[in-house]
């Protein structure tokens, strides 16, 4: 007969202070070490619809099953629209059996199984990401023209530093979709990041990126009221000072929730409806750079991950045709959104829980997606950039390299030993 353990408490991360609610969680005592700091992630209060929280797999199977049965037996001639169709269904069964049979991550607003499809996207998603890669750069490019026949060709070399006279109409002219892009995009690493220096440090880095690769991508060619004025100073912090502001809003929030069913009013039941798309808790994330040699490695890695993020989306862009206001562009960008706010949240998790011992599903499903990408793009790449880079450009980031390892030799090096050295004399000088 086997024992068991079982722990309900909140847990606080004594580097962070963040914390959140383990559940009732039974584990066997004989299950391996390496899964004791498993819990199980769950609203706290009993559902008003218990219908949506069961798991209704059985009647989802024979649903499953009958439209296999439906549409195998009512197929056509047309090997495109036959193999569309098959496309179709085969990732409808990859998303409903995620659906239903993926472990549940660290969201559960507005339910569960919403974060449950977003992996079984994500997995999706690098089936198609492998897919491209074991293609060439032709074949792949005309794949793209069975989504849309208008893919396929050229795009046009937009330069936006033709004309960097200040004037109303040059301003003027510079205004098109990345506009709004860069807004809506740093509101959402600023919801995603939690850290405003941090999002500080990615944009400036990021003109930086865009100075050094305009040799490649024309479009990165802007002028300097352009980069910094217009991009980091307006758009940019607009963004960020917005994301921020609606973190600050969420972390001081109250959060008692109670089931809409104990509240007597329908305005309140209906406000209770609407919070039921907010999020359940908010943890501050306090990435602390500066008081470990682990967190910050920790952190360059994740500046270095989240700039890759926002390169694979132009050179893809560049590389497979498609038009910067493409639906594939803007579809990509969303979900890598709701791909980065869980995985985020569980590398924070692995970084400062004690007990944490590997990365979380939605962090390593994500890792997977942008190393595949990275590697389409570096493949795709060959003969299309023959431009070498500039010498300024090598040496700017290996001066950059170098300030890093030295200000990581005098943080977590020269200056422990310094306060070890003054310690022991005051003590001396004390005996």
């Amino acid at each position: 007969m086997k024992r068991f353990q079982c722990e309900a408490r909140l847990w606080g991360s004594p580097r962070t202070g963040g914390e959140w609610f383990e559940c009732w969680t039974y584990t066997p005592l004989s299950q391996p070490a390496r899964d004791a700091w498993l819990y199980h992630y769950a609203d706290d209060i009993k559902p008003s619809l218990d219908f949506f929280y069961k798991p209704h797999t059985l009647s989802v199977l024979l649903f499953l099953i009958s439209g296999l049965i439906y549409y195998a037996f009512n197929a056509n001639n047309d090997v495109v629209a036959n193999t569309k169709a098959g496309a179709v269904a085969c990732f409808g069964v990859i998303l409903i059996t995620g659906l239903l049979q993926f472990r549940d991550g660290p969201f559960i607003r507005p339910h569960p199984a919403f974060w449950r499809l977003v992996l079984a996207l994500s997995v999706s998603y690098q089936l198609i990401l492998v897919m491209i890669l074991f293609q060439d750069k032709h074949t792949a490019r005309h794949l793209f023209t069975y989504l849309d026949p208008s893919l396929g060709v050229p795009l046009p070399e937009k330069n936006y530093a033709n004309d960097c006279t200040i004037t109303w109409q040059t301003v003027y002219d510079q205004m098109d979709v990345f506009v709004v892009a860069h807004t809506v995009g740093w509101f959402a690493k600023s919801m995603v990041l939690r850290d405003e220096w941090i999002c500080w440090i990615l944009s400036i880095l990021f003109e930086f990126l865009e100075y050094s690769l305009q040799h490649q991508l024309p479009n990165f060619a802007e002028c300097w009221w352009d980069h910094w004025v217009l991009d980091v100073l307006v758009t940019n912090w607009l963004g960020i000072y917005l994301g921020m502001k609606t973190c600050e809003f969420f972390a001081c929030r109250q959060y008692s929730w109670r089931s809409i069913n104990q509240i007597e009013s329908y305005q309140g039941k209906i406000q209770r409806g609407f919070e039921q798309f907010t999020p359940h808790s908010w943890t501050r994330f306090a990435w602390g750079p500066s008081k470990t040699i682990w967190n910050f490695l920790a952190v360059i890695a994740l500046i270095v991950f989240e700039l890759t993020i926002e390169l694979n989306a132009f050179y893809l862009k560049a590389l497979l045709w498609l038009p910067p206001p493409h639906f594939i562009n803007v579809l990509r960008l969303f979900i890598m959104f709701l791909f980065c706010m869980p995985a985020t949240r569980e590398v924070y998790q692995y970084l400062s829980d004690p007990r944490c011992k590997r990365l979380g599903y939605h962090a390593w499903m994500l890792v997977a997606n942008v190393a595949t990408e990275a590697l389409i793009c570096v493949k795709f790449s060959e003969g299309e950039f023959t431009e070498p880079f500039p010498r300024n450009v090598i040496y700017f980031w290996m001066a950059l390299v170098v300030a890093l390892i030295v200000y990581a030799a005098a943080q977590f090096g020269l200056r422990p030993l310094l306060q070890a050295q003054t310690e022991e004399a005051a003590r001396v000088k004390a005996d």
